[in-house]
């Protein structure tokens, strides 16, 4: 009880800024050098808000009508998710992941692309027992450990579209359409490049083609095509180097070995893309950076890509991938396609374009207050008002009147309730028109309706 007792007076005297007399504490802070953000990390502030708002609100405005669902996987995957999908051998595995051992023993990554994540997600909530084919979407951060620069930082952030289980070639034709609707409402022209990369079965054909030539040409190649040629020839033709590009060119084209299925299969998408003026262009090189990919692959363009450097980067990329979902652990054979698409990519491209982002908000009322009191009741104010309906702002830190007023002025609130500590005895209060200027005395218990019929009125 005694324990209790002083426990108790050391609270209070604590809680009443005494001290003991016997002891002071003095505490000296020398200086310290601030921590600053990771190399290739961004901070989104507030001001940066409204184009990552303006492409979200034209994004979901376009994937509600096409029955997409929201789905969210953890940043944090089993490492094996991603060796099994996007492939050992692929420089995001190789290079560029954030990989590490827990506390368990478990090695783990951050995930730097979505799809893994979405589709061990439709296996393990047993997806295939809903309606096929089943749409699902996701905005997220994805992390790679490359060389950051612009619109490459190394955790930026893509809206991910996937439709599993669907094997017709009008999945890849809607992905397209969406791709253009999208970038056609945010204000940027594109091209889309694409090209079929074949399947299981004539693929195989098109690598020994491609080896055999490679290998005639390997002195030209860069040293690190010259790893990929025994471990994954098809990664030469995406190399960026201007000698490997060079070689490239003259290489054995895959549409040539394709088999049937997948020449009517890639004609068909053309044929839709073309019936739905898709700005497309072949191209028989293009194979994209990861393992899964079956028949269709396909990347975004800005339409004016070469002219300055921040259009050195794709917009999005995807195409189809049949055996993925097999792969991972699917009892039966699930076909699929997706595309992701760059936030911050196109936040680029709206920034260089000058689009007015801003969204023309009606700002209704502005709570001012003039007194402990009437502070005191204009909180309780502010939550009926935004309980009913109402736009309503404050600031109620400031304790002049000119000052909040002139702050509901800047940020453009059509009226104005004033409480004073008059107000508060005389049970009243005060509205004023905030472009009229014209201000009038009303009950307290009638302010509710009466700012609601003004507002009205105003047609706000």
């Amino acid at each position: 009880m005694k324990k209790i007792k002083n426990l108790t007076k050391t609270l209070i005297d604590n809680f009443m800024g005494r001290r003991p007399k016997n002891k002071t504490i003095i505490k000296k802070r020398g200086k310290v050098k601030p921590i600053t953000l990771l190399r290739g990390m961004k901070d989104i502030l507030p001001q940066e808000q409204v184009y990552w708002d303006y492409v979200k609100e034209k994004a979901l405005n376009i994937l509600e009508s096409y029955g997409f669902k929201k789905i969210d996987t953890p940043v944090l995957e089993n490492s094996g998710l991603f060796l099994r999908s996007t492939g050992k051998n692929t420089d995001i595995v190789e290079k560029e992941m954030f990989t590490f051992v827990d506390e368990g023993g478990t090695k783990v990554s951050l995930k730097p692309e979505a799809t893994p994540g979405i589709v061990r997600a439709y296996i393990e909530h047993g997806m295939h027992n809903l309606p096929q084919p089943v749409k699902l979407y996701t905005i997220s951060p994805l992390f790679r450990r490359e060389r950051p620069q612009a619109g490459r930082t190394r955790q930026h952030h893509q809206l991910d579209l996937e439709v599993v289980g669907d094997k017709d070639p009008v999945v890849e034709a809607q992905l397209l359409t969406i791709a253009k609707s999208l970038y056609d409402d945010l204000g940027i022209k594109i091209i889309i490049k694409i090209n079929s990369v074949g399947c299981i079965e004539c693929r195989p054909q098109y690598e020994e083609n491609l080896v055999a030539y490679l290998k005639k040409n390997k002195t030209k190649l860069c040293a690190v095509c010259k790893k990929r040629l025994t471990k994954n020839p098809l990664r030469v033709l995406d190399c960026k180097e201007d000698k490997c590009r060079k070689v490239v060119a003259d290489a054995p084209q895959i549409v040539d070995s394709l088999c049937n299925e997948c020449k009517t299969h890639f004609t068909k998408v053309l044929e839709y893309a073309d019936e739905l003026n898709i700005p497309y262009e072949p191209d028989p090189y293009l194979v994209r950076g990861l393992d899964y990919y079956t028949r269709t692959v396909f990347e975004i363009w800005p339409e004016d890509v070469g002219k300055s450097p921040s259009r050195q980067v794709a917009l999005g990329g995807g195409g189809r991938y049949d055996d993925l979902v097999g792969d991972l652990g699917a009892n039966n054979d699930v076909p699929a396609c997706g595309m992701g698409l760059g936030i911050e990519r196109a936040i680029i491209k709206i920034k260089e374009q000058k689009t007015d982002v801003n969204k023309k908000t009606v700002q209704h009322v502005f709570v001012a207050q003039l007194g402990e009191k009437a502070r005191m009741k204009a909180l309780g104010l502010f939550e009926k008002l935004r309980k009913e309906g109402v736009k309503v702002g404050e600031n109620f830190s400031k304790g002049s009147l000119r000052a909040q007023l002139d702050l509901a002025n800047k940020m453009g609130f059509r009226f104005c309730l004033i409480l004073g500590q008059q107000e508060v005895l005389d049970d009243t209060i005060l509205i004023r028109d905030m472009e009229s200027g014209i201000q009038e005395e009303i009950a307290y218990a009638k302010v509710i309706t009466e700012i609601k019929k003004r507002i009205k009125k105003a047609k706000l």
